[in-house]
C-alpha cells in the first residue's frame, strides 16, 4: 500500500475513535428521529438543574449533542487533531476520564453563571418548581425563560478542556489558525481562545446563543487536573 494514500483515520487513538463515532451517531440519530417529530434535544440536552426539563442523564449525555453540522464539524475536528497526542501522553484511561471531568465542570460553571442571573432577577438562585408564572410581569423575565427552556449541548467544554491540555502540554507546538496567515504557538492560541471567549461572555450580546461560560468551564476544569494530575511537557513527544 502506498504510505502516502493511508488512511487518515488509522492513526486514530482508541478513545479518540470511540467518541467520534458516538458523536457521530447521536446528530444522525437527531436527525432522523426529528424527522419523525420526536426531539432528541428535549431528552439529551442539558437544561439549568432547576427546569422540569432537566434529566440526571443529562450531564452526560449533552456532550454528543449537536446543533448543528458545522457545530460537530469544529467540535470534532479539533478532538481529532488534539486528541490522540493528549491520549497517547495520558494513557486511554486517564484520558477518558479528563473528557468527561471537564465536560462536566463546563456545564456546572454554566449552571453557576445562570444561578447568578437567575438571583439578579428573581433575588434567588431557583425558581419554585422551575414554575415561572410569578415572574411573568418582571423584568428579565424573557432572560428566566431562556435559562429554565434553553438548552446547553455540544462537545466544546470538554474541547476546551482538551485545548488547555495541550498548550499547557505542547506549548510550542506551532498551529494555523483560520484567517491567521502565520503559525501560532499552541500556548498563545490557546490564551487567544479563552480570552475571546470570557469578553464574549461577559459582553453578552443580544441574540447570542453560545455558552461561553461553558467553554470557559471545560478551560479552567482542564488546567486545574493538568496540575493536579502533574503531568508536564514531554521532553521528546513534539518539540
Amino acid at each position: 500500500m502506498n504510505a502516502y494514500r493511508q488512511n487518515p483515520l488509522a492513526n486514530l487513538t482508541p478513545v479518540v475513535k470511540n467518541i467520534l463515532i458516538i458523536n457521530i451517531i447521536f446528530f444522525i440519530a437527531t436527525y432522523v428521529l426529528g424527522k419523525s417529530g420526536i426531539d432528541l434535544n428535549e431528552h439529551l440536552a442539558a437544561y439549568y438543574f432547576n427546569s422540569p426539563k432537566f434529566r440526571l442523564w443529562q450531564v452526560i449525555t449533552y456532550m454528543f449533542m449537536h446543533a448543528n453540522i458545522m457545530h460537530i464539524f469544529f467540535n470534532m475536528f479539533a478532538l481529532f487533531v488534539f486528541g490522540p497526542a493528549l491520549e497517547s501522553l495520558m494513557g486511554a484511561r486517564r484520558f477518558l476520564q479528563f473528557y468527561f471531568f471537564t465536560g462536566i465542570g463546563a456545564l456546572l460553571l454554566q449552571w453557576l453563571v445562570q444561578a447568578l442571573q437567575i438571583h439578579n432577577i428573581t433575588g434567588g438562585y431557583a425558581v419554585y418548581h422551575g414554575d415561572l408564572t410569578p415572574f411573568i410581569n418582571q423584568p428579565g423575565f424573557e432572560q428566566l425563560q431562556q435559562i429554565y427552556g434553553g438548552a446547553i449541548l455540544g462537545a466544546s467544554g470538554a474541547i476546551f478542556g482538551l485545548l488547555v491540555a495541550f498548550g499547557m502540554l505542547f506549548p510550542n507546538v506551532e498551529l494555523f489558525i483560520m484567517f491567521i496567515p502565520l503559525p501560532v504557538k499552541a500556548k498563545y492560541a490557546v490564551i487567544g481562545y479563552i480570552l475571546i471567549e470570557l469578553y464574549s461572555g461577559v459582553a453578552g450580546y443580544s441574540g447570542d446563543n453560545v455558552a461561553h461560560f461553558a467553554h470557559l468551564g471545560g478551560a479552567l476544569f482542564g488546567f486545574v487536573l493538568i496540575k493536579i494530575w502533574g503531568l508536564r511537557k514531554p521532553n521528546n513527544f513534539f518539540n
